[in-house]
């Protein structure tokens, strides 16, 4: 096993076991535009974007507790591996770029919901470019994402004429997988992430070692897969599943309505439900009356646009009623008890 390998090399030439938090945080030598190891810790959900060319994600806390996200992107040739971490709930939408197929494993410890269905033992994601995908994370939460281009696939079955294992993933597939194969997956890539971790300059500048890993990531994968099934979902999966529907129609309703106020009325209109449907599907999946959801979804906006402004080109009252917040004195209350500050000291 090459990672085994590399990483059996690595430790016997005295790599520290605990290196501090940011002690891999200097720039190195490029993979392409990128660094081949970059390390993000992630307080501000806002910035949860940032710094990764390979997926976009939108995030939103769920709690008021300080949030801890950890990413480690190892960029190999054509293939990355992503590692995301979280220590509370946390809402995200996230999608493959463009030219790149994802499959996700999820952590021995992991608990939360993908587009609705529970996380569990033996499940994987197949994950189309640019289909998105509605994570709610618990705390705990491990994922190991394998990113890489579909023809690197292809051009690894069909050299070894195997080319009938392969299916292109259509959307966000949940498969049902051997759970050891998974947790062996899993490990494999965290085993790599530990690696990049305590000494990233055995991928930067050495190209064997990427290209070590990246040819054996097809092979872990597709061992992986083989036998896979379609998830079969329960009733309750499937409830859960229709709520989390429900859920992103009225979000999607109240973003692209960002100047008006919210009324629940509306959003079950648009979602086609009762009020109290509405809100028990909001209250399953986001812990969050829709309301209260909604509300620190558009603070986040808020947030958002008053760290991208440049000096003088915007004020704190016109951004909050281009988010549909008209009481001020309410506004920056409730700003200040999602985010620790006031909208103010964000934009100074």
């Amino acid at each position: 096993n090459c990672v085994d390998f590399v990483l059996t090399q690595a430790l016997s030439i005295g790599i520290p076991q605990d290196p501090e938090p940011n002690a891999h945080m200097t720039p190195s030598p490029a993979v392409g535009d990128h660094p081949a190891v970059t390390v993000v810790d992630i307080s501000d959900p806002t910035g949860a974007n940032a710094g990764v060319e390979l997926l976009d994600l939108d995030a939103l806390q769920l709690q008021s507790i300080p949030m801890r996200v950890r990413r480690v992107v190892v960029r190999l040739e054509s293939a990355a591996v992503v590692y995301h971490s979280a220590n509370l709930r946390v809402r995200t939408r996230t999608s493959v770029r463009k030219g790149l197929l994802g499959y996700l494993a999820f952590g021995p410890q992991a608990s939360g919901t993908s587009n609705g269905l529970p996380v569990r033992p033996g499940m994987m994601l197949a994950v189309a470019p640019e289909a998105e995908n509605t994570f709610v994370t618990n705390p705990d939460w491990e994922t190991i994402t394998f990113l890489l281009p579909s023809e690197d696939i292809l051009a690894h079955l069909t050299a070894r004429q195997r080319e009938s294992e392969f299916h292109l993933p259509k959307g966000v597939e949940a498969l049902q997988v051997d759970t050891e194969r998974v947790r062996e997956l899993f490990d494999w890539g965290k085993r790599l992430v530990d690696m990049a971790l305590q000494q990233p300059s055995i991928f930067d500048g050495q190209a064997k070692e990427r290209l070590a890993a990246q040819d054996e990531l097809p092979e872990m994968l597709l061992a992986t897969l083989r036998g896979a099934d379609d998830f079969e979902s329960t009733r309750s999966d499937r409830t859960r599943q229709a709520q989390s529907l429900v859920v992103k129609t009225a979000e999607d309703y109240a973003m692209a309505q960002s100047g008006d106020r919210l009324y629940v009325t509306d959003l079950c209109k648009v979602a086609a439900v009762s009020e109290r449907r509405l809100e028990y599907a909001f209250k399953e999946i986001m812990g969050l009356t829709p309301v209260t959801y909604l509300t620190r979804l558009r603070l986040h906006r808020v947030r958002q646009a008053l760290l991208a402004a440049r000096q003088g080109s915007t004020t704190v009252t016109t951004e909050a009623l281009n988010w549909g917040f008209w009481h001020f004195g309410e506004f920056s209350r409730a700003y200040k008890e999602c985010f620790g500050e006031l909208p103010s000291e964000t934009l100074r």
